[in-house]
């Protein structure tokens, strides 16, 4: 894999895309992980401006990564500006309306997710920025591990033909600091700090590795496989199938021109 080329390769896609869509910059939100921190870089590269902003919601302690990165990147690039808004009066509000405290309902922790959505996109159409994603491959087109309309609401995906040992690589290239490149991933949307391998229950690298499997045939069949292997592709097809319907283009009643001419 040589990373250097795909560096250049996706600085360059991003530089056409947006002369093409006519915006002014882009708008990132990090969180002090790989994947928005490797993307975050490369947006970074266009010199075009890019807002990277910090959403904490009710986070117990400071996200010394995310603070290290930004520093980071604004000691290279002139063209990088940094906000930090912190959005727990936002949530706690609105947990008081529905009255829900639970710190294990998927509905608030996916929440979280759609508020910091909502602020990207605040900011982003009083500045005419793109909104970018940092979904990877696996997140993104294999187990859908992401917020519909959160995390998944974005303009543009620079990494998501990317999985995550071929981003570990592009992190490597880059120099980003070695304490993201080795930290555990999580989302950040649970209060006991639980990683993406528990809610997950297998690691990208596994997950990648039945996707890649399952790419190349139209059909498997776990029993195929033993052990950990057995596990890992079963996983794989449960998160898949659960999570399809935020895969795939939202679907469209299509109505039958037949039936349509009869009500012209």
């Amino acid at each position: 894999m040589n990373a250097k080329k795909i560096v250049e390769y996706i600085v360059s896609w991003l530089e056409k895309y947006i002369k093409k869509s006519k915006s002014n910059g882009f708008i990132i939100g990090i969180s002090g992980g790989i994947d928005s921190s490797v993307t975050s870089m490369l947006v970074a590269m266009t010199n075009y401006p890019t807002l990277i902003l910090e959403m904490p919601i009710l986070e117990k302690n400071k996200n010394l990564l995310s603070n290290k990165h930004v520093d980071f990147l604004q000691s290279r690039f002139l063209n990088v500006h940094h906000l930090k808004k912190d959005l727990s009066s936002l949530y706690s509000s609105f947990c008081h309306i529905v009255e829900d405290h639970s710190s294990s309902n998927l509905s608030l922790a996916n929440l979280k997710s759609r508020i910091r959505m909502v602020t990207l996109y605040y900011y982003a159409n009083r500045n005419n920025y793109l909104v970018v994603g940092t979904g990877n491959k696996v997140e993104d087109f294999g187990v859908g591990f992401f917020t519909k309309y959160g995390d998944g609401g974005v303009d543009i995906h620079p990494i998501a033909d990317l999985n995550k040992s071929e981003i570990r690589f592009i992190a490597k290239e880059l120099n980003i600091l070695d304490g993201i490149q080795k930290a555990k991933p999580t989302d950040g949307l649970w209060e006991d700090q639980r990683s993406d391998e528990d809610q997950l229950e297998a690691t990208y690298e596994e997950l990648e590795w039945a996707m890649k499997i399952t790419e190349k045939k139209k059909k498997i069949n776990c029993d195929e496989f033993e052990g950990r292997e057995y596990d890992i592709m079963k996983r794989y097809q449960i998160l898949h199938k659960k999570n399809r319907h935020k895969i795939i283009p939202i679907p469209i009643c299509h109505i039958p021109s037949s039936i349509k001419k009869k009500i012209e």
